[in-house]
């Protein structure tokens, strides 16, 4: 949610897809075809929602959690001595740089996470919808996959979100890497004076980066974040196992579901994917050396930042900065979720 990404697929929208599958199940096995293709139509021209949503949720998400983010990876990366914790990291921060500071490296996510967010919930929705047509309303398929063997054909079950999530998750990657790669090269730059700093802006770090290691040093710690991205299955069953729970045993209303099933599954998929997300960092953050002439490089693969992390600090570098990443992903994903909700009710 890095930032990864919030579960803000309303839950009207994904009831209604399903229910729109399910009739197209029905009509197929009615006419002894055994094809799917023409059940999608009307949820293929409401798929748009989904992506165009998804920018005014990432315009959310950003506002309100950059400078949780901003401490985390600057947790993350620093030495021991450098910050005390959470508020003392804050604390030095707004004092030598500002509020400003907080928001240092906003402008890559600012359009990065319109993009990873539009691409992630448009993609979710695909992803979703083809898991049940082809896979999951197929009795001689669902009975091999785990926790699948119920009598309803017609929904996807909480594991096929799951599997929607990781592959949604590696789709929107492609976009995050680069983004947050960028980002986390200008977060750990503490220099109040600009003209000490070795970016001035993203477009100043994208060009050095390109200028002397190629779209190779730009896409940088990619694996990395599809291995992060892969912990979204948890983000995404969880999410529906809870709105499936607060559906059937309270009397919330549709939107409440969303923001508590939302806010609590997103600290399930921290609580799971956090230690990735550190090595990544590491790894992101690491000298890129040669002609950008940043320091000497130290890590050459995923492994070696992970093994780095524990003998620094332990078990328990792999948690550090987890508590400003903890308490940015409810109050984040909950504003991205009023956001995602308004547009997708505005739009026709």
């Amino acid at each position: 949610m890095s930032s990864a990404q919030a579960p803000l697929e309303g839950l009207a929208t994904s009831t209604m897809t399903e229910k729109q599958v399910a009739k197209g199940v029905e009509k197929s096995s009615g006419s002894g075809s055994g094809s799917t293709a023409s059940a999608p139509v009307a949820a293929s021209k409401s798929n748009y929602k989904g992506f165009v949503a998804g920018v005014f949720s990432g315009i959310a998400k950003l506002s309100v959690g950059h400078p949780f983010d901003t401490v985390k990876v600057r947790l993350q990366t620093s030495k021991d001595a450098h910050f005390r914790g959470p508020l003392d990291c804050t604390l030095q921060t707004v004092r030598k740089e500002g509020v400003r500071g907080l928001y240092k490296g906003a402008s890559p996510p600012l359009v990065g996470w319109m993009m990873m967010d539009s691409v992630m919930l448009g993609s979710l929705t695909l992803y979703r919808r083809l898991l049940l047509e082809n896979v999951f309303s197929k009795p001689h398929l669902r009975q091999w996959i785990p926790f699948s063997r119920s009598t309803d054909l017609t929904t996807l079950p909480s594991f096929g979100h799951g599997i929607a999530g990781i592959l949604a998750g590696t789709t929107v990657s492609f976009i995050a890497a680069p983004v947050e790669h960028i980002k986390a090269r200008l977060q750990v730059q503490y220099a109040a004076d600009k003209s000490k700093r070795m970016y001035s802006g993203p477009i100043d770090c994208l060009r050095k980066l390109l200028r002397t290691h190629g779209i190779r040093g730009v896409y940088r710690g990619l694996f990395a974040t599809m291995f992060f991205r892969s912990f979204f299955f948890f983000w995404w069953g969880s999410y529906d196992v809870l709105t499936r729970f607060m559906t059937n045993n309270t009397n919330m209303s549709a939107p409440l579901i969303n923001f508590w099933a939302g806010g609590i599954s997103a600290q399930i998929f921290w609580l799971t994917s956090y230690p990735s997300d550190v090595v990544k960092q590491r790894l992101m953050t690491d000298p890129m050396g040669g002609a950008l002439n940043d320091g000497q490089r130290q890590f050459h693969s995923w492994k070696e930042a992970a093994r780095a992390v524990l003998r620094e600090r332990g078990w328990r570098g792999y948690w550090r900065g987890f508590v400003p990443c903890f308490l940015r992903a409810f109050p984040a994903n909950a504003m991205a979720l009023v956001a995602f909700e308004g547009v997708m009710r505005t739009l026709p």
